[in-house]
C-alpha cells in the first residue's frame, strides 16, 4: 500500500521546535554516506531551530564533544569495526542513555545506526516512552556474503526487521527499497530521499592541471569511480568496462577515488589505474568534475551518495537499474542502466558510451540538470515533519493512529 500524504492538520497542535536525540554510530570526520547525510540533517535542523543532542562514539582520543547553542555532543565508548578499522561501533549504553534522557528529556530519539549502541537507544526510549523514529541506512544484511559469513545474513535481516519495527516509522531513501523491504515485513516505511550540494559539486571544478597530472589530455576519455574500496562495492565491472574502453581508446585514463581493504587487490589487478586515496571538499569535487564517465557497479546500497554527486558534477553516469540511479536517472537521456547484476551490459554499456565524447557531455549535462532539483533545504523539511509527528505522541495522540497519519498501516 502506498503511504498516506502527511496532514499535520490531523495531529494536536505541536510546538515548532524540536529536542532531538540523534544517535548515530558515524559522524564527521569519518567519510562514508550515512556519517556525511547524518551531518546534513543534524545541521538542517538546528539551521531550523531545532535543538540536537547528538549521540555517538568516541572516534579517538583527541576527540572531544562539540557544545553550541541549541546542540550538544555526547560521546560514548566504541571499538573499531573489524574491517573497517578508522570507524568505530558504539557500545551497549542503555544505563547510560536513561539516565542522560531522565535529566534531559527529548521529545522525540532519531536512530540512524542499528549496531549496539543504537540497539541501546532504541531500549532507553521505549523505557522512558519516548518516541523513536529510525533510519534504513545500510544493508548490513547484503553485506555479510561478502564477507565469509553469508549464514549470518537472515539473522541479521531478522534482527534489522525486529529493530525497525519497534520504531513509530523508518526512513527509507527510495520507493524501491520501501517496496523491497515492505514485502520482507518491514512496517511503517517512509520515503525520504538524499539531497545534494550542488554549489560543492559541479562541473566548474573541472581542472585541467590535474587532469594532466593524471596523463590524460583535454579529448581523452576519463573515468571515475568514487567510493570505498571493498568487496561489496562490487568492482570486478569497473574493471573489466575500463579493459574494454581501453581497447578502442588506449589513452582512456581510470580514476578510483576512496580507500578501502580491496585496494592491494585493485593495484595488482590493474596497475595502469590512478588511485587518487580519499580526499574531502573542495578536492574531492575537483576529482569528480575532472572526469567523463562515472561507473558505480554497487549492489549493497541503500542510496549512493556518489551518484547524485557526480550527477551534479556533471558526468555520465553508468549503473544498475538500483538505488539512487533507478530513481534519478533515465537511461539514455542523463546516464545508462544496465539491469540489475547484468555485469555484461554494465560493460557493453560503459564501452559503447566512451567512444561518442558528444553523447557524454549531453549526459553530462542533463544528469547536472537533474541534481539541481535535489536541494537538501526540501530534504530536511521532510524530515522534520516527520519528527514533528513522530512526537505528537507526547501530545496524546495514539500510537496507532500516528502511525495511520505518518506513513500509512501496511506501507
Amino acid at each position: 500500500m502506498e503511504a498516506d500524504p502527511i496532514i499535520l492538520e490531523q495531529l494536536p497542535a505541536m510546538k515548532k521546535s524540536l529536542r532531538v536525540a540523534f544517535v548515530t554510530e558515524t559522524y564527521p570526520p569519518e567519510v562514508n554516506g550515512v556519517a556525511n547525510t547524518a551531518a546534513r540533517f543534524v545541521e538542517g535542523l538546528r539551521a531550523r531551530n531545532h535543538e540536537i543532542q547528538l549521540v555517538r562514539p568516541r572516534q579517538g582520543s583527541a576527540d572531544l564533544a562539540g557544545e553550541a547553542a541549541r546542540f550538544q555532543e555526547v560521546l560514548m565508548r566504541g571499538l573499531p569495526i573489524p574491517r573497517y578499522p578508522s570507524l568505530k561501533m558504539g557500545l551497549p549504553a542503555k544505563q547510560a542513555l536513561v539516565s542522560l534522557w531522565s535529566r534531559h528529556r527529548p521529545d522525540v530519539v532519531h536512530i540512524v545506526t542499528e549496531g549496539p549502541l543504537g540497539w541501546s537507544a532504541l531500549q532507553a526510549a521505549h523505557k522512558l516512552k519516548l518516541p523513536v523514529s529510525s533510519d534504513f541506512r545500510t544493508n548490513f544484511h547484503a553485506y555479510s556474503r561478502h564477507y565469509g559469513i553469508g549464514w549470518l545474513q537472515k539473522p541479521i535481516a531478522a534482527y534489522l526487521r525486529k529493530f525497525h519495527n519497534r520504531t513509530l516509522l523508518t526512513l527509507v531513501p527510495t520507493d524501491a527499497m520501501r517496496r523491497d523491504l515492505a514485502a520482507r515485513g518491514f512496517r511503517n516505511l517512509r520515503v525520504v530521499a538524499r539531497g545534494v550540494d550542488t554549489r560543492l559539486f559541479n562541473p566548474s571544478r573541472r581542472s585541467e592541471t590535474l587532469r594532466a597530472n593524471w596523463g590524460a589530455a583535454t579529448e581523452d576519455p576519463v573515468i571515475m569511480h568514487v567510493g570505498r574500496l571493498a568487496p561489496e562495492k562490487n568492482l570486478d565491472p569497473v574493471i573489466a568496462a575500463f579493459e574494454k574502453i581501453r581497447q578502442a581508446q588506449p589513452r582512456a585514463r581510470l580514476v578510483f577515488v576512496g580507500d578501502g581493504p580491496a585496494l592491494e587487490n585493485l593495484r595488482a589487478r590493474c596497475p595502469d589505474a590512478i588511485y587518487a586515496g580519499m580526499r574531502t571538499g573542495d578536492d574531492l569535487a575537483a576529482h569528480y568534475a575532472s572526469g567523463d564517465i562515472f561507473l558505480f557497479p554497487s549492489l549493497t546500497e541503500t542510496f549512493g551518495n556518489v551518484t547524485v554527486e557526480a550527477m551534479a558534477s556533471g558526468l555520465a553516469i553508468v549503473a544498475y537499474d538500483y538505488a539512487a540511479a533507478a530513481e534519478y536517472i533515465q537511461h539514455g537521456r542523463n546516464g545508462l542502466l544496465a539491469g540489475y547484476d547484468d555485469a555484461a551490459e554494465f560493460v557493453r554499456l560503459a564501452a559503447a558510451l566512451a567512444v561518442e565524447p558528444l553523447r557524454v557531455r549531453e549526459c553530462g549535462r542533463l544528469a547536472r540538470q537533474t541534481a539541481e532539483r535535489l536541494a537538501w533545504s526540501r530534504v530536511v523539511e521532510q524530515f522534520e515533519l516527520l519528527l514533528l509527528a513522530a512526537a505528537g505522541a507526547q501530545s496524546g495522540l495514539p500510537e496507532a493512529a500516528l502511525v495511520d497519519t505518518v506513513v500509512g498501516v501496511g506501507s
